[in-house]
């Protein structure tokens, strides 16, 4: 537990952070540390590390019968019927090929349906991405709603063709606008009835609950010349609802509430009192890397060799210390990273809400993962 603090409480007082919150639990033992301008009460832009909750109100879908992973998603996101996809990923916009077969919720899952970010930002399909559909840091109360950012979507050609490459974050917001549908609730809707409020995680959505504005820390950027600017403050963004909620990386919620969700996969899809929210065999889909190698090593940039299952990264090697076999989870662009063990119990988790300049998990990150590790 020193060591923990120790490490915390060294990277608050040399500037690397103005605050963080970390977790180790090891079954019933848990270590909680906090520093700076965060507490375990303070609410947090949690970013990417909410895509794995995504995946599970996805699964809860397919758990219901709504659809199976294997069915075209067209039947409820029409727009996304007879895509253009670029000749090859070097391609104009405007040299396009059809699609050779629909995407499939399972490519959506997978994160290879053809829409995301690859290794190479350069690629001219990726401008209107990003400049169309505001696909850089998060900014929740600029994004179009979900039919407008769909239709908009469905104007850009694809990537790739499904099932060909894994590209990043963009499945995980087409994830949240089938999920309204099929559910026939708004996503936050869905997400709090289906998901949050059955695991009694009631700071999670995609705002600061109402009248709780002050307890969600501000956002930072680092500053190379001096302290980090503040870049949304609490009563900024995610004061209030927006009109976009994005299943990519859209959702406050706490330390609390996190772990809350990672013993639910851990204990096979059960709440605290017993209850399934989603069945066991989907947790083990969830869980399980999907990449071929050659696909891992093409995003080499993301995932750093690990694989993908749903929603989260797989470590499928033992390149570093902190790769225990089998670890799922995933970082976020506002400095967080959740990850569990499936085999072993162990359940990791770090908060601080400072935005990471690029996909690389930052030094405090490698050195939590390795105190984590015992090693």
């Amino acid at each position: 537990m020193r060591e923990l603090q120790s490490m915390l409480d060294s990277r608050v007082a040399d500037g690397t952070v103005p605050g963080a919150v970390a977790l180790v639990a090891r079954g019933g033992a848990v270590e909680v540390a906090t520093a700076g301008d965060l507490t375990g009460e303070s609410l947090v832009r949690i970013a990417s590390i909410g895509k794995p909750m995504m995946a599970a109100a996805v699964l809860q879908l397919v758990d219901d019968g709504a659809f199976g992973l294997d069915d075209p998603v067209e039947h409820w996101l029409p727009e996304l019927a007879e895509r253009r996809v670029v000749r090859t990923p070097q391609s104009p916009v405007t040299d396009t090929v059809a699609a050779d077969r629909p995407i499939t919720v399972r490519d959506l899952l997978e994160s290879r349906a053809g829409y995301g970010f690859p290794a190479d930002f350069s690629l001219p399909a990726l401008a209107p991405l990003v400049g169309e559909l505001l696909q850089g840091p998060p900014q929740p109360q600029k994004v179009m709603p979900p039919d407008e950012w769909l239709a908009a979507l469905a104007r850009i050609p694809m990537l790739h063709q499904p099932g060909e490459a894994w590209l990043y974050n963009i499945c995980s917001d087409i994830q949240g606008v089938l999920v309204s549908r099929a559910s026939g609730q708004s996503l936050d809707e869905a997400l709090a009835e289906r998901l949050f409020e059955p695991l009694g995680m009631a700071d999670t959505g995609f705002s600061a609950p109402s009248g709780e504005a002050d307890r969600l820390s501000p956002l930072y950027r680092p500053n190379p010349d001096g302290a980090p600017t503040v870049v949304d403050p609490p009563g900024g963004q995610w004061s209030i609802p927006p009109a976009f909620p994005s299943g990519a990386g859209g959702l406050v919620s706490s330390l609390d509430d996190v772990l809350t969700f990672q013993r639910m996969l851990l204990s096979g899809g059960r709440a605290e009192d017993g209850r399934h929210v989603m069945s066991e065999r989907a947790v083990w889909q969830m869980t399980t890397n999907y990449l071929t190698e050659q696909q891992r090593a093409d995003s080499e940039l993301f995932l750093e060799g690990q694989g993908w299952g749903f929603g989260g990264s797989v470590d499928v090697t033992r390149r570093e210390p902190w790769n225990a076999r089998g670890r799922y989870g995933w970082v976020g662009g506002t400095g967080t990273a959740a990850h569990l063990v499936p085999t072993t119990g162990l359940v990791t988790i770090l908060l601080t809400q400072q935005e990471m300049t690029g996909p690389t998990p930052p030094p405090l990150m490698r050195e939590f993962w390795r105190y984590a590790a015992g090693g």
